[in-house]
């Protein structure tokens, strides 16, 4: 038996203005120089929603070594981010793959940072977000792994190692990743009495999520379910570019709602 993690003291809320019609949620991107297919197919994504607002939770790099990077294609990302910035609003909590994104990204970008989790209130509702790995408590390895690498103290070392030994590091701990997934079938998910656990505490009914690369909508009981979003590749058997997004109702009425649509 696992116990339901603690809720961050600092915890972001977000008031969206009544001026917001539509707002679209994304995660686990990935991006990556090797997959330019799903890069340009985010690029286009970013640079004609019409939404009002874009929350990305988590994972939108598939590798972060910090916001003093010079690669090419970061600095690219960075700059599809700034000019998003410049039309609509953009919000980004850290995922697994990129928790060192840190305030030199957001100010550069223009992007607003968000605690995980986040309660964002929109409409009539209270929605919770977050990237959804530290729910999964199944999966005890890499919750003792990411308690390591969350410490201050760590990021504070590892930030001080020379940009090209990061970038080593990092390209040690992807192949070790990719040689798990080769290994491993049965992935954990989010813990169903956590996720309803955290839903209570923060008053909210609804939990949208990424991480587990599992999309569905999960009926949690007393009213309360979980959304957990598509991660993104245009490339494969199985290409996904899902995004999720609330659509405010024309008479502003409970029934707002939550829907999925496809960019293939």
């Amino acid at each position: 038996m696992h116990s339901t993690p603690a809720l961050p003291h600092n915890m972001t809320v977000v008031q969206a203005p009544t001026s917001w019609q539509r707002v679209d949620f994304i995660s686990d991107v990935h991006l990556d120089a090797n997959e330019q297919t799903t890069f340009e197919a985010w690029q286009r994504y970013m640079a004609n929603t019409p939404a009002d607002a874009v929350f990305i939770l988590g994972d939108l790099f598939e590798v972060w070594v910090g916001d003093d990077t010079t690669e090419a294609f970061a600095l690219t990302c960075a700059d599809v981010l700034e000019r998003t910035s410049q039309r609509l609003s953009v919000y980004f909590l850290c995922g697994n793959r990129d928790f060192l994104v840190g305030p030199q990204l957001h100010n550069a970008t223009g992007m607003h940072g968000m605690s995980d989790p986040t309660v964002l209130e929109v409409g009539q509702q209270r929605l919770l977000l977050t990237h959804g790995d530290s729910l999964c408590l199944d999966d005890v390895d890499y919750l003792q792994f990411r308690q390591q690498v969350r410490q201050a103290s760590w990021q504070e070392a590892f930030l001080a190692k020379p940009l090209s030994e990061r970038q080593h590091i990092a390209r040690g701990l992807r192949a070790q990743s990719e040689a798990r997934k080769q290994t491993t079938t049965d992935y954990a998910d989010v813990d169903a009495q956590a996720a309803t656990d955290w839903l209570r505490q923060t008053q909210c009914q609804t939990l949208i999520h990424g991480h587990t690369h599992k999309p569905a909508t999960h009926d949690l009981g007393s009213g309360l379910t979980r959304w957990c979003l598509s991660d993104w590749h245009a490339d494969g058997p199985s290409p996904r570019l899902e995004v999720l997004s609330w659509l405010r109702d024309k008479d502003n009425s409970p029934t707002q709602g939550l829907c999925r649509s496809s960019l293939l």
